[in-house]
């Protein structure tokens, strides 16, 4: 498995950006389908963006699209997500999770994705 830990959370404005950073452990980070999830208070856990191991594919959340960009250096062992425009219906905390499998069969679910990390708060202010 793999070990991922979030940074780059914290308390904006709406309109605001922010870019969060996942570091992964672990020899083989880039043979993972990557993703980042959000849960909000009192809601599910959602998918918001998926990247596959070579960053070719990538699927974002209608709520997202034209606003996040997922990306991954797989020399680095680092995910990202760069989250502009924010609104506050983003605030939530943000996980970053590695599923073992091609990003097709990965899907955006979160039941696919193994290993998780320990989240990182985001706050948009209005």
């Amino acid at each position: 498995q793999v070990q991922l830990v979030e940074s780059g959370g914290g308390l904006v404005q709406a309109g605001g950006s922010l870019r969060l950073s996942c570091a992964a452990s672990g020899r083989t980070f880039s043979s993972y389908t990557m993703g980042w999830f959000r849960q909000a208070p009192g809601k599910e856990r959602e998918s918001v963006a998926t990247m596959s191991w070579s960053g070719e594919s990538t699927y974002y959340a209608d709520s997202v699209k034209g606003r996040f960009t997922i990306s991954r250096d797989n020399t680095k062992n680092m995910l990202y997500l760069q989250m502009n425009s924010l609104k506050p219906e983003d605030t939530a905390v943000y996980y970053c999770a590695a599923c073992g499998s091609t990003w097709y069969r990965c899907r955006p679910r979160k039941e696919n994705f193994g290993s998780w990390g320990q989240g990182t708060q985001v706050t948009v202010s209005s």
